[in-house]
């Protein structure tokens, strides 16, 4: 089985940073794409970031500028640099890995989420 595991989630002020982690475990060769997705109270599940195996990337509208996300394919992690938190990012956070190549074929993996809560 693949796992994928995150870390940095936590209560931050109103314009202040934190930096996601998440880390893949398991028989894994390759992950083509890796991304942050996250789920507000009340609303669903929207992509944050992605980036692929050759490092081009894509963000929501609300979060350009102010969020990176960077990989390490030798070690299987992926990252999100958030800063300038405001009040609605505030939501669950979870890792993607797509594309994930395996010794039988290909996989999709969520994490189990970090909670991400932004007070005013």
């Amino acid at each position: 089985q693949v796992h994928l595991v995150e870390s940095g989630g936590g209560l931050v002020q109103a314009g202040g940073s934190l930096r996601l982690t998440c880390a893949a475990s398991g028989s894994i060769v390759r992950i083509n794409v890796m991304g942050w997705y996250r789920q507000a109270p009340g609303k669903q599940r929207e992509l944050v970031a992605l980036i692929t195996r050759d490092g081009s990337t894509n963000y929501v509208d609300s979060v350009k500028g102010r969020f990176t996300i960077s990989r390490d394919n030798a070690k299987n992690t992926v990252s999100l640099q958030m800063n300038g938190l405001e009040p609605k990012d505030t939501a669950v956070y979870y890792c993607n890995a797509d594309r994930v190549v395996g010794p039988k074929g290909y996989v999709e993996v969520w994490g189990q989420g970090t909670l991400v809560t932004v007070s005013s």
